[in-house]
């Protein structure tokens, strides 16, 4: 089945979480769904009846190799084999399957929305990514041969097109910026290949970032969002579409009420670009930034701790050519306040390249503005920053360079070195007793001045491999060993 399920190291004690980017599943967990707050509407059959054509099943089908014999599934392991040829000095007998393996079908349930009369359809990345075929079956049961006409990774979105007999019933695209917490939404989608299943909750929060990417921006909601439900529409109670369903957090595999949308205003960037070039182009800043936490907007002179502290400004890039420094806190971009560090990205991101755009940034206590002109962002540059990208790893550890501001505010002799700014609870990094504000002086005994001989040097050490950490804390300096999962 074309479902990915991501492990996110133990965030709680007890319980390890999972992520679940929908698209099928086995499980029949169906929990229940307590709502808060003021009595839904006295019914959503209306608004189902109207938007229910506008919603389509997507079924994909992959062609996979499997093993011919239920014994290759653990002899022909690369860890079996290599554990006979440690204790036995021989490779495993049953290595060598009796026939070549055969070709199997593998499918997978989502929903997608029609986004136009002509056939155009938005699904999620995950939904179509390898598939060999994909079909798409409508309301009216009519079913069609989709092609793709392009797929972003990075925002788990992706186009898809039919060719229709009749003109297809469109939605209409709402405002997600104008989305409040406590705002009723309605889903409707394909859950266990249930089709047309709609379920309603309300906006549980906003802004949400599950730590997997630099343009995560999401929508939560209780509404029920099951596998199958991936690529489907979230709407208000306008009918109109204001998110795409796209993650779970789930401890069992179904809904425990905390379901995630990729909100509409970025999907619309996306879709076009998709539509029109099959592919995505970002703008590009050229800063490395970190949250704003209580304790550093003390130190940084600000009255809440909003906004995104500057830890690294890329040498060339257009915010070093309009004057922005490492210790800047970017407090509003294109008349945007930023309330939380996640929202930069995903707005320089949708910077059309040779944009001019207003920065405001909090230096020393005093606010300064800058025009910055947007530049293209290439594979290879860094779109966010040290810090939050490093949380993705396997390491839990995200860390940046040591500037000469950041040591003076922190209170730090040193002027050389990468400072972890957080920890990732049960992670390798906090089990081995790395801690904020540690500063990293040398890895597997190499000197690691700065936040580029940090990711060399990580980048090229193997998984499983023992790490060696130099660290400084609290003025004393001491040695700690993990291991690189």
């Amino acid at each position: 089945m074309s479902y990915m399920i991501l492990s996110l190291r133990q965030k709680f004690s007890f319980h390890r979480l999972f992520l679940f980017f929908l698209a099928t599943s086995f499980v029949w967990v169906v929990p229940e769904i307590s709502l808060a707050g003021s009595a839904p509407p006295s019914t959503f059959a209306d608004l189902a009846e109207k938007l229910g054509p506008s919603v389509v099943n997507v079924y994909t089908t992959q062609m996979v190799k499997a093993p011919t014999t239920p014994h290759e599934f653990f002899f022909n392991d690369p860890q079996t084999q290599e554990m006979f040829k440690r204790f036995f000095g021989v490779p495993s007998p049953f290595g060598a399957p009796g026939e070549q393996p055969r070709e199997m079908k593998r499918t997978s349930l989502g929903s997608g929305i029609i986004a136009s009369q002509d056939g155009y359809i938005i699904t999620n990345n995950h939904v179509v990514e390898n598939a060999d075929e994909i079909n798409v079956k409508l309301s009216s049961s009519e079913e069609y041969r989709a092609e793709v006409i392009g797929r972003d990774p990075k925002t788990d979105l992706a186009l898809i097109k039919i060719k229709a007999a009749k003109d297809l019933p469109a939605l209409r695209f709402g405002d997600s910026d104008g989305l409040r917490v406590g705002d009723w939404v309605l889903a409707i989608g394909n859950p266990f290949g249930f089709e047309q299943t709609v379920t309603a909750g309300i906006v549980s929060g906003k802004g949400r970032s599950l730590g997997n990417g630099p343009y995560e921006n999401f929508i939560q909601t209780d509404a029920s969002i099951n596998p199958g439900n991936s690529g489907g529409p979230l709407f208000n109670m306008d009918g109109e579409m204001v998110g795409i369903n796209t993650a779970i957090y789930s401890r069992s595999g179904g809904n425990i009420g905390i379901g995630f949308a990729i909100p509409v205003n970025t999907a619309k960037n996306i879709i076009e670009q998709l539509k029109e070039h099959g592919t995505v182009t970002r703008g590009w800043l050229g800063v490395m930034i970190q949250q704003m936490t209580p304790e550093l907007a003390q130190q940084f002179k600000l009255d809440r701790p909003i906004g995104a502290l500057v830890g690294e400004v890329s040498p060339g890039s257009p915010a070093e050519k309009a004057g922005i420094k490492a210790g800047d806190v970017i407090v509003e971009y294109n008349g945007r306040e930023l309330s939380q560090m996640s929202m930069l990205p995903t707005l320089v991101a949708q910077t059309p390249v040779g944009s001019k755009v207003k920065v405001i940034v909090v230096r020393k206590g005093k606010k300064k503005d800058f025009t910055v002109e947007i530049a293209k962002l290439d594979e290879d540059q860094v779109a966010m920053g040290g810090a939050e990208e490093q949380l993705g790893r396997s390491l839990g550890l995200a860390v940046q360079t040591l500037t000469p501001d950041l040591a003076k505010s922190l209170k730090l002799e040193d002027t050389q070195g990468v400072l972890v700014t957080n920890v990732e609870p049960n992670s390798p990094a906090a089990e081995a007793g790395l801690r904020p504000g540690d500063l990293i002086l040398e890895i597997n005994q190499e000197p690691v001045p700065d936040l580029n001989a940090y990711n060399g040097i990580i980048k090229n050490i193997e998984k499983g491999s023992i790490v060696s950490f130099f660290l400084k804390s609290k003025g004393h300096t001491r040695f700690v060993a993990l291991k690189f999962e």
